[in-house]
């Protein structure tokens, strides 16, 4: 059966969709010897594929899904930084292969990410478009108020990136000078929850992320990881309650496109 290419380079583990998809047009990609273009289809079992001279393997593997808790300082790579002697998300979970991640988390925040070799599955969890959706533990300075609520829940300016997309936001307890939020978001621009909680006059003290999609951190410690089972994958695929009560997101203005294209290009 014939399907889209940029999927079945996925599948092999050449990179995220969109990843596979610049390969595409870069001219790299030939399907039975001719240089293919975004869209075309080809039947990996009669058709031979191949990205700069090399043959996609699709070998049968087993596909693999880990839950790990991402402890503070630990980076959300896969190799270190130049000079940078923090430990990364690969080296707690010493297994052989390359998985996609699912749920990166700047070094000061710590909770849950997803690894796994499902392409495709990694391409639905991540992608803005299918809206799926994380919650985060978020502790804070002060007490935000209603007025201060709202605007985060219906988005807030980013300067460089444009408005953030609706979210949920719930305060679960405040006292002392400080206030422990919910937020449910399907979205993850850089540091987001960082940017607008300070934008709006509430610092974060910690964040921790709590769920992705209903899958939930468990007893994992800090450093742990696990395999998922079947229960934990429909839980990962399945978003918070709170999805339904939230607006669309803002069409993007001509201004957000062109800087995009222009940071692609």
């Amino acid at each position: 059966m014939k399907e889209r290419v940029q999927k079945l380079m996925a599948q092999a583990n050449l990179g995220s969709r969109r990843a596979c998809e610049e390969l595409i047009r870069q001219g790299r990609v030939k399907v039975n010897g001719s240089v293919i273009e975004l869209g075309a289809k080809a039947d990996p079992n009669h058709d031979r594929i191949t990205v700069d001279g090399q043959t996609l393997r699709l070998d049968k593997q087993r596909k693999i899904y880990i839950a790990l808790h991402k402890p503070v300082n630990v980076l959300s790579t896969d190799e270190p930084h130049r000079d940078d002697p923090r430990k990364t998300v690969r080296d707690l979970v010493p297994v052989e292969g390359h998985l996609f991640m699912i749920g990166r988390l700047d070094a000061e925040s710590s909770g849950l990410v997803v690894l796994t070799n499902d392409g495709d599955l990694a391409n639905r969890l991540t992608h803005p478009r299918y809206r799926h959706t994380k919650t985060y533990k978020v502790t804070v300075y002060g007490l935000p108020d209603s007025k201060a609520i709202q605007q985060w829940q219906a988005g807030v300016y980013l300067a460089d990136e444009g408005m953030t997309a609706p979210c949920s936001v719930r305060v679960l307890q405040s006292g002392k000078g400080l206030s422990v939020l919910e937020v449910v978001m399907t979205e993850g621009k850089k540091r987001q929850i960082r940017r607008v909680a300070a934008l709006l006059g509430y610092p974060v003290r910690q964040l921790v992320r709590t769920h992705i999609g209903q899958l939930g951190l468990g007893n994992l410690a800090p450093g742990q990881w696990r395999e998922l089972n079947d229960d934990d994958l429909r839980a990962l695929r399945t978003s918070h309650p709170a999805i339904r009560t939230l607006p669309p997101a803002r069409p993007r203005s001509r201004i957000q496109k062109r800087r995009r294209e222009h940071e692609r290009s």
